[in-house]
């Protein structure tokens, strides 16, 4: 099983670099970065006075990568995910080649259908229905291969249209690994089994044991061997004395909580998450501060990681 470290967009560019540089020095596998342009707001209402939460910093995701592949070695380096609203899809595809060259064939595209409401308000960004976004991003994900397959890419979507279309070069990686993310069990799900390389959601290991049963009838529904597709989980991670404070910690997190408990525990979970067929477990920055992250990173990896 790989195991990744997901960083903190909002820190300065150095102290995401540091952090980084850190994990790829200390064993992990791989870094991940969110793709948003400012912080969501809980209930986002467009009618009411703009959040100060929105002015938080937040670094641009694909530029950020592009940073990273130069100056941190040997990971693997991909967005968590890429909203396919934010750019069309050939501009998304050359993008993702250009970094797949920097790092040397390092980059995972990782995508989704797109869902933050108030950035795509502030920006005048359409978002549009939960059908209508499932739609574009089954279209995206069609051209995102087309493009990093073909010489010229021709295309009539309901969304999006390709004339003779060319990208060069072409990524390092063949194919370039394409990461669906998202749990959607109807169309998300399907939209992975057709496409993707990598799927990856927020949950526990049980929750991943029923969302991989969805994959695989998915996967039978469109002749596709689901052996074919990695499967992460994104986890936040909290090391705890006791039970009971892991589960005081559980309650607040839900679903995004699936690494929370004493050492025991965590080794526990790791060992279920192996069980249920996770390939890869995604660690966020954003249970940890700048002062904790090493220390925990390090703790994390020598008494559970290494032990299980």
């Amino acid at each position: 099983m790989r195991f990744s470290f997901w960083a903190d967009t909002g820190k300065p560019w150095d102290k995401v670099v540091e952090a980084c540089s850190h994990a790829e020095a200390t064993g992990w596998d791989g870094v991940w970065v969110a793709d948003h342009f400012m912080p969501n707001v809980d209930g986002y209402d467009p009618t009411a006075d703009p959040s100060d939460t929105e002015l938080a910093p937040m670094l641009e995701a694909w530029t950020m990568l592009g940073g990273l592949a130069a100056t941190v070695p040997r990971v693997r380096l991909g967005t968590m995910v890429t909203g396919n609203t934010y750019r069309h899809p050939a501009v998304l595809a050359n993008m993702a080649a250009t970094v797949d060259h920097i790092s040397g064939g390092r980059v995972v595209l990782g995508i989704g259908a797109g869902w933050q409401e108030n950035e795509h308000h502030r920006y005048g960004l359409e978002l549009g229905s939960v059908a209508e976004r499932s739609d574009r991003f089954e279209e995206a994900c069609e051209v995102l291969r087309a493009l990093c397959r073909d010489e010229r890419v021709d295309f009539d979507g309901r969304y999006y249209q390709l004339t003779a279309a060319p990208m060069a070069p072409k990524p390092v990686q063949k194919p370039l690994p394409l990461l669906v993310g998202g749990g959607g069990e109807r169309r998300t799900l399907r939209t992975a089994a057709r496409f993707a390389d990598e799927w990856n959601v927020w949950g526990s290991p049980d929750d991943l044991r029923h969302k991989i049963r969805v994959l695989e009838r998915h996967c039978a529904d469109v002749g596709r061997d689901p052996a074919d597709i990695e499967k992460s989980a994104a986890a936040l991670m909290i090391m705890t004395d006791t039970e009971e404070l892991a589960e005081q910690f559980r309650a607040g997190l839900a679903h995004r909580g699936g690494l929370v408990g004493t050492v025991e525990q965590l080794r526990e979970i790791v060992a279920d998450y192996v069980a249920a067929g996770v390939d890869e477990v995604i660690v966020p920055e954003f249970t940890m501060t700048p002062e904790n992250r090493n220390e925990t990173l390090d703790r994390f990896r020598a008494e559970v990681i290494e032990q299980v």
